[in-house]
């Protein structure tokens, strides 16, 4: 059972277009380019001249500035990161894709200072936590169920709904720390 209302839980405001930002730069992931689609449709497609659109997966159908497909989600991120590098004032950056997708942008963004309060995020996708044991450290991606045997230590851990956005994880505390052994069975909690 998770703890409602705990305040680092991510929140998603959609990507809502700044049609007064100077350039638009987006990274998104698998069902995230649909957020993207569905901003031309309501909007149409003008900010697309002044866009770069950084995609894991099949490039969607529109006409940017500049538009390219990376092979996996980390070599994406490094993309970002240059970008975000040589990014000049006015630049929005938008980020759509699974929470852990959007986490590990969004911790790229907030290490180049952009304030995360400006980015615009959309989750779509899988509800797949990526999540870091808090006794060995390893971050664990696709996580499905609570409590999951951590990949790095072997402990069986509960997925809390605290999140971290140095991390861009969620955390995972040994479930059976004072009895080894008493687990209770996985259950599907992040489909």
């Amino acid at each position: 059972m998770l703890v409602q209302g705990i305040k680092s839980r991510p929140v998603y405001t959609g990507l809502a277009i700044d049609l007064q930002a100077r350039r638009h730069l987006f990274a998104l992931e698998g069902e995230g380019i649909e957020a993207l689609l569905d901003q031309v449709k309501a909007v149409g497609a003008q900010f697309l001249e002044t866009s770069d659109i950084l995609c894991v997966g099949k490039l969607p159908d529109v006409k940017a500035e500049y538009m390219w497909s990376a092979p996996t989600i980390p070599v994406l991120l490094n993309r970002l990161n240059v970008n975000l590098i040589n990014a000049k004032m006015g630049t929005r950056l938008y980020l759509s894709g699974t929470e852990g997708f959007i986490g590990q942008a969004m911790k790229i963004a907030l290490d180049q200072n952009i304030d995360f309060n400006s980015i615009r995020t959309e989750h779509r996708g899988s509800t797949a936590r990526r999540v870091q044991c808090v006794h060995c450290k390893g971050i664990t991606d696709d996580v499905k169920t609570s409590p999951f045997t951590c990949a790095h230590c072997g402990l069986n851990l509960l997925v809390r709904d605290h999140y971290s956005r140095r991390l861009a994880a969620f955390q995972g505390v040994c479930i059976d720390a004072e009895q080894p052994g008493t687990a209770p069975a996985p259950v599907v909690m992040f489909p």
